[in-house]
């Protein structure tokens, strides 16, 4: 055997070392550490309750909007109030922004970039891999990030600025956006739009929304030209190199819900789906632990819901490899992110691609993208139901004592926030990060973590030390490890 330590990541937000045993030319299991230790439960720790909407943006400088939503939401909780259909629309299309501006780098910035290594020099479609995705030299990369950089614009106007926009509030926005506003953000929005269609998807957004199997996504594709997007030539490059078949999730997904509407219903649904018998569940968030056995955090008390959860530095504690603490849904492992979205949410091509190859590479990749497809012209709907002359933003009163969840979905998948209040302070905040559930140390039985898991198995060529097949998992996961460690 071979002990193999692959790490740190590079184009990775936070820090990420995996350590890896290898037999025979494969992985035969995997250790995920995410080395860093922010402490921003101590932080939080006796501050006014609301202070808490200033603190939680500042996990994360490229998800801040995400734990801005989550943090209005689980004092929103407390108070017992809601925002006005205005506040959710502004709130959704902040939480939208952010989101696909993620999907857009995670493509062009940090998953691609692996197909222009020497390992796939041989390949067919590797000069056009690298004319568009070389890391800062790419044609379409570049273009990419001048996109990225004009839609984030939107966000200066919905909610003053980007990272960590704090117009975000438990009953609503306190940025109110004026009809000659509305206008703007829709040719902004309309911009992006045509960038997806001329550069990623080479058609229209809904062409690519409406496919509804994995048969019509090949006829699709065999039907396009060979230069007529990105999106084309990504699965091109993922069923000639075996991405539907490389790294494989667990089975269990779980959405919170994302984007949430004044009817009660979600844009994409909350739920789990349990790919044993191919079915959507009510998520039952009481039956949500955290197992600290391998972290170096205090696992006193054994596995706790994050209602009454701990986080205790204890760093010499044996057999702990990793700040993260292990999530489990009724004591299972799960996977979250756009995947697990889109297959609660019962879109056709995902279920139907799913059903042949499972959780893997390719899956999740191709339902980010798909969420581009589908996002974007719910952002224009929204826009377009905002009513001007209506309020943003409703009063509400946050009693001394109480307690509250805020639960979203960001872009890498579930996010959830839970505050204890007492006499006006916080006494506890818990975090569950949608990196710590994917990227989750072993339990206390040694179950691994999906990522742990989906590593198994992934082929390690001689004289790799980061194994191209290891880079393409783990990114298919996207990591976020700095709101992991929180």
């Amino acid at each position: 055997m071979t002990r193999l330590i692959v790490g740190p990541f590079n184009r990775v937000e936070g820090d990420l070392e995996v350590r890896l045993d290898v037999v025979d030319g494969q992985v035969q299991s995997a250790y995920v550490n995410a080395p860093m230790y922010r402490g921003f439960e101590q932080i939080l720790q006796k501050k006014p309750a609301l202070d808490a909407l200033i603190y939680v943006p500042r996990i994360c400088g490229i998800c801040s909007v995400s734990q801005s939503a989550a943090a209005a939401r689980a004092l929103s909780d407390a108070m017992g109030a809601a925002p006005p259909p205005n506040g959710l629309l502004v709130t959704n299309l902040m939480l939208a922004t952010e989101n696909m501006a993620d999907h857009l780098t995670h493509f062009y910035l940090f998953f691609m970039p692996d197909f222009t290594r020497a390992a796939y020099a041989q390949q067919a479609w590797y000069a056009a891999v690298q004319e568009r995705f070389t890391a800062q030299q790419g044609k379409h990369a570049r273009l990419a990030l001048a996109a990225r950089q004009r839609w984030f614009t939107l966000l200066g106007t919905l909610g003053g600025k980007w990272p960590h926009t704090q117009s975000i509030q438990p009953t609503g926005s306190s940025r109110a956006i004026d009809a000659a506003e509305r206008i703007r953000l829709l040719a902004r929005i309309r911009e992006f739009r045509s960038f997806l269609e001329q550069t990623l998807f080479g058609t229209q957004l809904e062409h690519i929304a409406a496919i509804d199997s994995e048969a019509a996504l090949r006829a699709w594709h065999a039907a396009a030209a060979p230069d007529s997007g990105d999106f084309r030539l990504f699965l091109t490059l993922a069923w000639q190199s075996g991405l539907d078949y490389m790294g494989p999730g667990p089975g269990l997904y779980m959405s919170n819900g994302a984007y949430p509407l004044a009817d009660k219903t979600f844009t994409f649904a909350r739920g789990t789906w349990d790919a044993s018998h191919q079915g959507v569940q009510e998520l039952n968030v009481a039956a949500i632990g955290e197992d600290a056995t391998h972290a170096w955090l205090s696992d006193a008390g054994g596995a706790r819901h994050p209602s009454h959860g701990l986080t205790l530095p204890d760093m010499d504690k044996p057999d702990a490899y990793t700040w993260n603490k292990a999530p489990r849904l009724d004591g299972r492992v799960l996977e979250t992110g756009a995947l697990a979205r889109q297959l609660i949410n019962g879109h056709p091509l995902v279920r139907d691609v799913v059903r042949r190859c499972g959780g893997t590479v390719y899956t999740r990749v191709l339902a980010r993208l798909l969420e581009l497809a589908l996002v974007v012209p719910a952002m224009e709907q929204w826009l377009k139901a905002l009513r001007i002359d209506e309020p943003y933003f409703v009063a509400g009163e946050l009693p001394d004592d109480a307690s509250g969840v805020g639960l979203t979905e960001a872009a890498r998948g579930s996010l959830g926030h839970w505050v204890a209040i007492r006499d006006g302070k916080i006494t506890n905040y818990q975090i569950i990060a949608p990196t710590s559930w994917n990227f989750s140390p072993r339990d206390a039985t040694g179950v691994p973590g999906a990522l742990e898991a989906a590593l198994v198995g992934a082929p390690v060529l001689p004289g790799e030390d980061t194994p191209v097949a290891v880079q393409h998992i783990v990114r298919s996961f996207d990591p976020c490890m700095v709101c992991t460690v929180h």
